[in-house]
C-alpha cells in the first residue's frame, strides 16, 4: 500500500489487513483499526485489549497488574481456579477457523474445554427495565437517542417500564445514521455507561445499568411497593383505629380499604366513599386518571380530584378521617369531613405518619436494568465443532454452558442460542464493536472433553491454561486476571 506525502508524491507506507471483522481495515504501523480493538503493532496484528482470565483466588472485582509471558514462571497454575473469558481474545471471523481460544482445565479430575471468541453480532439488542412510577410513554412509542430512533417502549411491568433497544433492523435495516446511533448506544449501554433516551409523546430519561433512572431531569429513589390493591392487602390491619379511610392512589389499580377484601376480613366499616374511574373489583378502580409525573404514576396533583360526592347512604358523616398516598410513599395527604361532607385538608397525625413511613421503606430502590440479548446461533458456532447444529444442541441440553465475559446467561427455549444477560455482572468495558456496524461480545462455551469430541470439536486446536499463559494467542501475549464473580 501507498500513501501521498505532503510534496504530492507517493511514498510506501506498510499496512496490514485485518480480517478480525467484515470491514477487514487496512492498518499502518503503530495505529489502530475503526474499531479500536485491533492495532498493527511491529508488523502484526494485535489486540488492544489483553486476555482476560478469571481467577477465584482472588477477591471479585480485584485486579492485578496485567502481565506478559514473560513475566510468568512457568509454575502450574491450579486448573480449577483459573477461567479464561472471551474478553480480548479476538474473533473467529471469517468462521471458517477455530476458536482463538480452546483451553482444556482439570475440575474435580473433570476435563473440561472452555472454547473463547469475541462474537459479532448483528442480531443483538438490550432490553431495559426502568423502575419507576412516572410514565415514560405510550406502549410502542418510538425510542430515540441523538434523534435517531433505536428502539420502542415495551410493555409495563408492576412498577417498571420496560424498553426494547437495538436489533437487526434498527442496526442494518434503515439509515447509516441510525445504524451508528443505535450501535453506539447499545454499546454504552452494555458497557454500563449512561446514555440519554428520548420517548415520542413522553418523557427524557437517563438509563445506566445499575443506577437510578433519571427522568425528566428527576432522579428516582424508588420504586413501589406494589399496586394500589396490593399496598391496601399489605397494610390494612396498621391502618385499622388510626384512620377511617385510605386511598392508595395508583396509575394502574388504584386501592380503597372499606371496599377491599383486605378490608372486609378485619370488619373495615364502608364510609360512602366514591372514586371516580372504572371498579373492577371491590376496592380496586382502573383509570381513576391518565398517566403522568404525579401521584402514584398518574397526572394528578391533587388527589381529590378522584373523588365524586360522599354518600351518607353509605356511611358517610361528618368527621370521617382519610389518608391518600401514593404507591411509594412519596405522597400523601390527610383529610376529615366537614359537616357537608366535603374532605378538609389537615395535619397528618403523628400516629398516622409511621404507616405512610413504611410504605416508603418498603420500596426498593430504582434502578436501570440492562439485559444484552443476541443470538448466537451463527457461524460463529463453527468456532467450536465442524459441525455446528450439535453444538446447539448440546447447549439446550444442558450439557455445554454458556457464558457472556464469564457472567451466566439465560438461553430461550426454541431454535438456535438466543441469550440474555445481566451486563452488570461483566467486567468493565467487555463489549466492543466493529463499524459494520455490530456489537462485539465474549462468548464462552464449557463443555466436557468427551462431549466436545463427541461434537466433532477442533480437537488439534485445544491447548492447556499454562500454554496460553505462556504464548497467548493470535492477537498477542498480554494477559490479566480478574477476581472471578462467584
Amino acid at each position: 500500500m501507498t500513501a501521498a506525502t505532503d510534496t504530492g508524491r507517493r511514498a510506501p507506507v506498510e499496512k496490514l489487513r485485518c480480517d478480525a471483522c467484515p470491514v477487514m481495515c487496512y492498518i499502518a504501523e503503530g495505529k489502530i483499526g475503526a474499531c479500536d480493538r485491533y492495532a498493527n503493532e511491529g508488523g502484526r496484528i494485535v489486540r488492544c485489549d489483553p486476555l482476560t482470565i478469571f481467577d477465584r483466588r482472588l477477591e471479585k472485582g480485584d485486579e492485578i497488574k496485567p502481565f506478559l509471558a514473560a513475566d510468568w514462571d512457568g509454575e502450574r497454575v491450579n486448573d480449577a481456579d483459573m477461567v479464561v473469558s472471551a474478553i480480548g481474545a479476538g474473533t473467529t471471523y471469517p468462521d471458517y477457523k477455530p476458536a482463538p481460544f480452546i483451553v482444556s482445565r482439570d475440575v474435580d479430575g473433570v476435563d473440561f474445554v472452555t472454547v473463547v471468541t469475541e462474537a459479532i453480532f448483528s442480531y443483538c439488542g438490550v432490553k431495559v427495565k426502568i423502575d419507576t412510577d412516572r410514565h415514560l410513554g405510550p406502549e410502542t412509542a418510538l425510542v430515540r437517542s441523538e434523534g435517531e430512533v433505536i428502539g420502542h417502549v415495551m410493555t409495563s411491568e408492576y412498577g417498571s417500564q420496560m424498553l426494547s433497544l437495538g436489533g437487526v433492523d434498527h442496526l442494518t435495516g434503515g439509515s447509516k445514521a441510525e445504524g451508528r446511533k443505535t450501535c453506539d448506544a447499545l454499546l454504552r449501554l452494555c458497557n454500563k455507561e449512561a446514555v440519554e433516551l428520548t420517548i415520542d409523546g413522553g418523557l427524557p430519561v437517563i438509563v445506566q445499568a445499575g443506577a437510578a433512572p433519571v427522568v425528566d431531569g428527576k432522579r428516582e429513589e424508588r420504586m413501589r411497593v406494589g399496586c394500589g390493591s396490593a399496598t391496601i392487602g399489605m397494610f390494612a390491619s396498621q391502618w385499622k383505629g388510626l384512620v377511617d379511610d385510605v386511598v392508595v392512589v395508583d396509575d394502574h389499580i388504584t386501592g380503597v380499604v372499606s371496599e377491599h377484601q383486605a378490608g372486609k376480613v378485619i370488619d373495615w366499616p364502608d364510609t360512602g366513599i366514591r372514586i371516580l374511574g372504572h371498579r373492577s373489583t371491590p376496592g380496586r378502580y382502573f383509570k381513576v386518571a391518565k398517566p403522568g409525573l404525579g401521584w402514584g404514576g398518574t397526572d394528578i396533583s391533587d388527589p381529590l380530584s378522584i373523588l365524586g360526592p360522599w354518600r351518607p347512604e353509605k356511611g358517610a358523616k361528618p368527621g370521617i378521617r382519610l389518608l391518600m398516598v401514593s404507591t411509594t410513599g412519596e405522597h400523601s395527604a390527610y383529610y376529615e369531613l366537614n359537616d357537608d361532607l366535603q374532605a378538609i385538608a389537615k395535619p397528618m397525625p403523628e400516629a398516622l405518619q409511621p404507616s405512610v413511613d413504611l410504605i416508603a421503606e418498603n420500596c426498593e430502590p430504582a434502578l436501570c436494568t440492562v439485559l444484552f440479548m443476541g443470538g448466537a446461533g451463527g457461524s460463529l458456532r463453527s468456532g467450536v465443532t465442524r459441525n455446528p447444529i450439535h453444538l446447539t444442541h448440546s447447549v439446550h441440553a444442558d450439557k455445554t454452558r454458556v457464558t457472556v465475559g464469564g457472567a451466566p446467561v439465560y438461553i430461550w427455549p426454541g431454535g438456535g442460542i438466543t441469550l440474555m444477560v445481566d451486563v452488570t455482572q461483566l467486567p468493565d468495558g467487555a463489549f466492543g464493536y466493529v463499524p459494520t456496524p455490530a456489537l462485539v461480545a465474549p462468548l464462552e462455551f464449557t463443555i466436557p472433553r468427551e462431549e466436545f469430541e463427541r461434537l466433532g470439536g477442533h480437537g488439534t486446536s485445544v491447548r492447556d491454561l499454562d500454554d496460553v499463559l505462556e504464548k497467548g494467542g493470535e492477537y498477542g501475549d498480554a494477559v490479566r486476571l480478574l477476581g472471578a464473580k462467584q
